[in-house]
């Protein structure tokens, strides 16, 4: 299996399983307690039904759309995913290369292995920064700095990750940042060569953005669970969230939001984006799934938010559905991971690729000439 083979999700997860150790694998691929809301948040996409016209004169439909003030060339980009040199040795900087190539938005997470600088240097594609807030403020003090200083072109603030989510399959594989041996983890390294080739090989594994500021995650091995959960403010307000939407001073979003009321507040302290997300199921088991809280949201801020649908997202028709009820643009993280774990760079456009055709493709069969057709009249929810 090669990534010609790879036509969806499941055949990108395929391929990813073969290349990485176990640890990792689960990594991307698990979520909190029994998983309930990681099945959930793409199975509520089948909650409702897409409505087609026909005889529209389509043509080639326009795919375009606007989020944190640029316009991308696809109504889909890039999740902020930690650690992505774990996944291949290029890491954060294929997905960058491979999302200015589709001209969409690559985001980049406190926890990269690569720096805002270098990639700043490496691609001038669309550019999110996702912060996390430290218990030590000076490091979100100088992420912003730093982001602003690289050009980035938007920040999300992630507010739903105060304590990490409990993730079991993390203590039963022993997955650790940065990687060690040990007796639940060291068969399956053996089993995967390659992958510790590359990693002993390329230069070390550090949390590039933090690691001046703390050596755990980087020196210090750590379980993600107990990083964040060291080093991440539990008490975070939204006092916070104001100061470093102010301090920001350009296009912002909260990333995490799922309540009607949270998305008011976002308007208040001067947020002009949400992602509704729980985090890819990887948080809180057993919440409700973003999809299923979108229209609700919608409803009730109008056009005062940019909405983006992130969580579960896994096919086109499923960008489709988000659009038709209120979101300006999805966002996934799983399915682009798997593709950089399968191929790196060219991973990442497959997957980029895929998803470009099946939105086109679903949007002439749905009888639309742009995004700005799919409104509320394109779907009907099931009873």
């Amino acid at each position: 299996m090669n990534l010609n083979d790879c036509h969806n999700f499941n055949d990108f997860r395929k391929l990813a399983k073969k290349k990485l150790p176990s640890p990792v694998f689960n990594y991307i691929d698990g979520g909190a307690d029994d998983e309930v809301t990681l099945k959930r948040n793409t199975d509520s996409f089948n909650k409702c039904d897409l409505v087609p016209n026909v005889l529209a004169e389509v043509g080639s439909p326009d795919l375009s759309t606007t989020v944190f003030g640029k316009k991308i060339d696809l109504p889909i980009f890039l999740s902020p995913t930690a650690m992505q040199r774990l996944y291949h040795p290029d890491g954060d900087k294929a997905s960058a290369r491979a999302a200015e190539k589709f001209g969409t938005f690559y985001s980049m997470s406190s926890m990269a292995n690569t720096s805002i600088e270098e990639i700043s240097n490496i691609s001038s594609g669309p550019k999110l920064f996702q912060l996390y807030v430290h218990k030590d403020k000076s490091i979100t003090d100088d992420l912003i700095e730093r982001s602003k200083r690289s050009g980035f072109d938007g920040m999300c603030l992630t507010v739903d990750t105060l304590v990490a989510g409990n993730r079991e399959r993390d203590y039963r594989t022993g997955f650790t940042t940065p990687p060690k041996l040990t007796l639940q983890s060291i068969l399956n390294f053996a089993l995967h060569p390659n992958w510790v080739l590359n990693y002993l090989i390329n230069p070390k594994f550090e949390l590039s953005n933090v690691c001046k500021k703390t050596d755990k995650g980087t020196n210090i091995s750590k379980s993600v669970i107990d990083y964040v959960n060291e080093q991440y403010d539990r008490s975070m307000s939204w006092k916070d969230a104001e100061y470093i939407v102010q301090k920001w001073n350009g296009p912002f979003a909260l990333k995490g939001v799922m309540s009607v009321e949270d998305a008011k507040k976002a308007i208040d302290i001067g947020c002009t984006a949400i992602m509704v997300s729980n985090h890819g199921g990887r948080q809180l088991d057993g919440s409700r799934s973003p999809f299923d809280q979108l229209k609700a949201i919608a409803d009730a801020v109008g056009d005062k938010l940019e909405i983006i649908l992130d969580s579960g997202v896994r096919r086109g028709t499923h960008v489709l559905k988000a659009i038709s009820a209120g979101a300006k643009a999805c966002s996934f993280g799983r399915m682009f991971l798997f593709g950089l774990s399968a191929g790196g760079q060219k991973g990442v456009e497959k997957v980029l690729q895929n998803m470009q055709n099946e939105i086109e493709r679903n949007m002439i069969l749905m009888g639309c000439k742009s995004i700005k057709d799919l409104d509320s009249s394109k779907i009907i929810y099931r009873d």
